[in-house]
């Protein structure tokens, strides 16, 4: 039987008109492929994937637009080629990033969750501190005030704006510390 006969027998699920199809276009399409890619792996994988889509896509064929042979090649060059462009592709992008020279000296994606992990920590410990504690410690710390000007802020005495402080972070450094 020739590849004409069986493809529409192959569209109709016929697993016997598949092996005797296989046997018959397997060589030309490996012979195709292999000039393409001149890699014998790579066009082994190419063959067996242009085999497996001419299984799932036998009834697409159109026997007035030419032979199931010349189809079956047609689809054989264009997943060749796609191969080609694809590793192309890839190599470029290795070129430039090469070329552009940067290699992150760290994990950035680690790094940033981890930064995320240990703020809400911070956060967390800042929670369980006296409002009062609170207050002065984010005045000192994450706005930049020195201890007199907290004072002024709060209106309070400068000794209890160093009291608060001392009692904060020491309460502070015991809850991060139970974080490590």
């Amino acid at each position: 039987m020739e590849p004409d006969e069986l493809l529409p027998r192959v569209a109709e699920g016929d697993q016997s008109a598949f092996e005797k199809l296989y046997g018959l276009v397997s060589g030309p399409v490996y012979g195709l492929v292999r000039r393409v890619l001149r890699d014998p792996a790579q066009s082994e994988e190419v063959v067996q994937e242009v085999l497996l889509e001419l299984w799932r896509t036998a009834g697409r064929f159109d026997p007035a637009r030419g032979s199931a042979l010349s189809w079956i090649l047609t689809l054989a060059h264009r997943r060749a080629v796609d191969r080609v462009r694809s590793a192309r592709a890839a190599s470029d992008r290795e070129r430039r990033v090469a070329e552009r020279g940067e290699v992150p000296a760290f994990d950035q994606v680690a790094e940033a969750v981890e930064g995320r992990l240990e703020r809400e920590w911070v956060r967390r410990c800042l929670r369980r501190l006296t409002d009062l504690q609170r207050q002065a410690v984010t005045l000192a710390y994450y706005d930049g005030y020195t201890y007199r000007e907290v004072a002024g802020r709060l209106s309070v005495p400068l000794g209890t704006v160093k009291t608060r402080m001392r009692d904060g972070l020491l309460r502070l450094r015991d809850c991060l510390g139970a974080a490590t």
